[in-house]
């Protein structure tokens, strides 16, 4: 009988032993309890959280959001004091003027320079016939100062005016040419003026944006965090006044390169949330990290030095969110989830 007992209490406890190997196993998802169940605790819900800065120094004369405030896009955030901005902008606008005048002034100039051109030619024309006149008549009175029928005192008189016929015309010529000249420079006054114009006008514009600037604008849809800053707080550029979270989210899950296996993009996720008393939801694989974890941290892991230890490395797989589900509005950035992706299920082409 004891013998019996004996044999029937190994037996009790040899089935208790394999019942607690195979509780492991299936637990720890061993063979032959592998499932195509992919699943991770390591998950958070992300989002592109923006810091909203100004781009101009002031101080802040308005602020005209709370708290975890609701916005769209466009929506006045706050002020910042333009009465600085106001003035560059008016002083831009006058210089601009400024240089408009200066180009109106330029093209009058070419204008006159242009008919100096025109009166210096019909000068040279003048003394050009004036010139041909006394040749003719210089080269008459020598033919008859030849033949004796003149007197000397007289061709020297057309000699006379001859020469001074021709240096007629050499100063008119000389004065074509400044004409010409004085053309040429209005026309580099005309473009100094142009180009004045167009640097009035990019000064003109940065005054502007400047002064657009000065109104702080939401740049999306999306929900407020804390604000901060405050009424006559002197601000500049980059400083961070509040952030703005939009309404899209997603899914980062860290999965360990041992269940990557079969793992593709579009497969199905469910999605687990913690802060929902364990509500799901579903969504897509939409992309995989380029590189561990440990390839983008600040002090990456050298296992070429010292003893090596192999640690099972994890990678980021984003996950969206299907659409036409409520709980998905009301996910914020940060919270916990876990994911569950089956990696034989097919992906199916859109």
């Amino acid at each position: 009988m004891n013998k019996l007992s004996k044999h029937v209490g190994s037996v009790v406890a040899v089935i208790i032993g394999l019942i607690g190997v195979l509780l492991v196993l299936y637990v720890w998802q061993l063979p032959p309890f592998t499932s195509a169940v992919q699943r991770t605790n390591n998950a958070y819900v992300r989002s592109k959280i923006t810091f909203i800065a100004p781009q101009v120094q002031g101080h802040v004369v308005e602020v005209l959001v709370t708290d975890y405030q609701e916005v769209k896009a466009g929506d006045l955030l706050a002020r910042i004091d333009d009465r600085i901005y106001v003035q560059k902008v008016a002083q831009a606008k006058a210089n601009l003027a400024q240089q408009q005048a200066a180009l109106a002034t330029a093209a009058q100039q070419r204008a006159s320079a242009e008919a100096q051109v025109t009166a210096a030619e019909a000068s040279l024309n003048a003394a050009r016939v004036n010139n041909e006149v006394a040749k003719r008549e210089f080269d008459r009175l020598t033919t008859l100062q030849a033949r004796g029928v003149t007197s000397q005192s007289d061709l020297d008189n057309a000699r006379a005016s001859f020469d001074q016929a021709s240096a007629n015309v050499n100063t008119a010529e000389a004065q074509v040419e400044i004409a010409h000249q004085d053309v040429l420079a209005a026309e580099t006054s005309r473009g100094s003026a142009q180009a004045g114009i167009e640097a009035a006008e990019a000064a003109r514009e940065l005054a502007q944006i400047d002064l657009d600037n000065t109104r702080i604008l939401a740049p999306e849809d999306g929900r407020l965090g804390e604000i901060g800053t405050r009424v006559g707080q002197y601000v500049s550029a980059g400083t961070q006044m509040m952030g703005l979270v939009p309404h899209r989210a997603w899914v980062i899950a860290n999965f360990k390169e041992t269940q990557l296996h079969g793992m593709k993009i579009g497969q199905q996720a469910t999605i687990r949330v913690d802060a929902a008393d364990g509500q799901t939801l579903t969504g897509h694989v939409e992309s995989f990290s380029p590189a561990t974890g440990n390839e983008f941290s600040v002090l990456r892991t050298d296992n070429a030095t010292g003893n090596f230890t192999k640690i099972t490395q994890r990678l980021s797989v984003r996950i969206g969110f299907d659409q036409d589900q409520p709980l998905a509005d009301r996910l914020l950035p940060g919270l916990s989830v876990e994911v569950s992706i089956d990696t034989d299920q097919p992906v199916t082409a859109d």
